[in-house]
Parts: C-alpha cells; sequence; structure tokens
C-alpha cells in the first residue's frame, strides 16, 4: 500500500509562483522503485498530466502547457515529490494531484491515468487577480 499526501496549494495572482509537495508512505516503499507524476483536473474536464519524474530523478517530463515554467523532483531520502511552478497563469487553475505507479520508469507515454496506481487526495490551486 501508498500513502500519498499533497500540500501547498493556495491562491496566487497571475505571474506568481506556488510550490506544491507530495509526501509519500506505506509498505509499498520498501518494495519497489515507483516513478511518480502530477496530474491536474478542473470541474468539468478529464483529469490531464502535468509532469513526471522518474525513481532516480533523472528523467522527467512535461505537459507542453507547463514546460519551461514547471520543475518536477524529488527527494527519496524524504520520501517527497515536488512541483515548483512560475509565471502561473489563469488556466493553471485547478486540483492537483500526485500519483505514482508501479515502475522505477518514464517516458514520453507514461501521462494517461492508467499508468499510475495510486492517488492523492489533491490540493487546489486557484490563479487568479
Amino acid at each position: 500500500q501508498l500513502q500519498l499526501v499533497e500540500s501547498g496549494g493556495g491562491v496566487v495572482q497571475p505571474g506568481g509562483s506556488l510550490r506544491l509537495s507530495c509526501a509519500a508512505s506505506g509498505s509499498a516503499l520498501r518494495e519497489q522503485a515507483m516513478a511518480m507524476g502530477w496530474f491536474r483536473q478542473v470541474p468539468g474536464k478529464e483529469r490531464e498530466f502535468v509532469a513526471s519524474i522518474s525513481w532516480g530523478g533523472g528523467t522527467t517530463f512535461y505537459a507542453d502547457s507547463v514546460e519551461g515554467r514547471f520543475i518536477i523532483s524529488r527527494d527519496n531520502t524524504k520520501n517527497t515529490v515536488d512541483l515548483s511552478m512560475n509565471s502561473l497563469k489563469p488556466e493553471d487553475t485547478g486540483i492537483y494531484y500526485c500519483a505514482a505507479r508501479h515502475s522505477g520508469y518514464v517516458n514520453p507515454t507514461t501521462r494517461y491515468i492508467k499508468d499510475y496506481h495510486y492517488w492523492g487526495q489533491g490540493t487546489q490551486v486557484t490563479v487568479s487577480s
């Protein structure tokens, strides 16, 4: 089992920054390496991929809409995965979810809900003036 808890959401003005954090705990961490990802969702729309990171942190992928503005990182000593969000836009508003998958690897195609096996409860990000 794996539990994921997101934090760091809030309200920010356009152009501002936020840093989300995801804390992982549970027996699954001791059983296998797990790649992680961030997704987001707004009411009435499907949950969409934002970013992913491999177990070792050396491989990352981003949605085109956030490339160059967001950075995903992880600290395996603390079992945390962060998402640094800069130059935020109103269209970045949504509930942000942390996710983990039963593999230490990510590639350009591991950006679908079906690729991830554990999910957090989400944290709200609102970008508004």
